[in-house]
């Protein structure tokens, strides 16, 4: 094993993982990819920042153990500056981090409660999921893994509040219309071409528009809540606009969760 290869700690299901998953792949960086049981990220994740970040993704790279996806695509972006994701115009640049910034905080947090809660109260697309989540024997044993991520869900995100829920559809509007806003009659948020804003917007809405170049497998059909919530936003030009990033720029696809990896990258061993 290449030991100076960059090693990937993440969640298959998580949009900040793919967040970080989808640079790596922009900018074709081999690497390898562990992906433990959650709940077990939270120590593995401290130990690896020496205390700074309690969550995947954490991405070490030369020696160096990195976490929030942020700050790993800065480090990738250091490390490997072709193909860019930041903007060479400084005003553009300024523009991308904000949005990036902005995605990350009063979206991210919402939607994955929303999506959370929405598959804890459906048992049976629940356990289906936690078969893809779950690594090695656990997932073989569906039970008893839904009953473990539906306790670690709601300790670690509060996911079964209805009213939290519910703040966090209207939180996820409210992101999906500065969406369409930010960008007005353009093709991306910050210039020309895809940057790191476009790359986080699309990225952290998957779990709403779930493209097909998504993490999530094909046959994982939404919860009937999330399904009735996500209708009417299909028609939107914001959601045509993710599933158009992923279609266009998630090259090279990465694979859903459970299915073998792409030889480009290693998968989680």
């Amino acid at each position: 094993m290449n030991d100076s290869k960059p090693t990937l700690w993440h969640i298959d299901v998580s949009h900040y993982s793919e967040k970080v998953r989808w640079a790596l792949a922009h900018k074709k960086v081999e690497h390898r990819r562990r992906a433990p049981v959650p709940g077990a990220h939270i120590p593995i994740a401290l130990w690896l920042t020496r205390g700074s970040q309690a969550t995947f993704p954490v991405l070490t790279l030369d020696g160096r153990a990195t976490g929030d996806s942020t700050a790993i695509i800065a480090a990738l972006e250091q490390r490997y500056p072709e193909p860019p994701l930041y903007p060479a115009d400084p005003e553009q640049l300024r523009r991308a981090l904000e949005l990036e910034d902005h995605f990350d905080t009063q979206l991210g947090p919402q939607i994955r409660l929303l999506a959370w809660h929405e598959f804890g109260n459906d048992r049976e697309r629940f356990a289906k999921l936690m078969t893809y989540v779950a690594p090695g024997p656990l997932a073989k044993m569906s039970r008893v893994a839904a009953g473990y991520g539906r306790a670690f869900t709601h300790l670690r995100y509060r996911v079964r509040d209805p009213k939290a829920a519910e703040r966090a559809r209207a939180e996820v509007l409210v992101a999906f219309d500065r969406l369409e806003e930010e960008l007005g009659d353009g093709e991306y948020l910050a210039g020309d071409s895809f940057t790191v804003a476009d790359l986080t917007a699309a990225s952290l809405f998957y779990p709403l528009v779930l493209p097909e170049e998504g993490p999530l497998p094909a046959d994982l059909t939404p919860p009937a809540g999330f399904e009735r919530f996500r209708e009417p936003l299909k028609e939107r030009r914001g959601f045509k606009w993710v599933a158009e990033m992923f279609r266009r720029h998630r090259n090279p696809a990465e694979r859903r969760a459970g299915a073998p990896a792409p030889p480009a990258t290693a998968g989680a061993e």
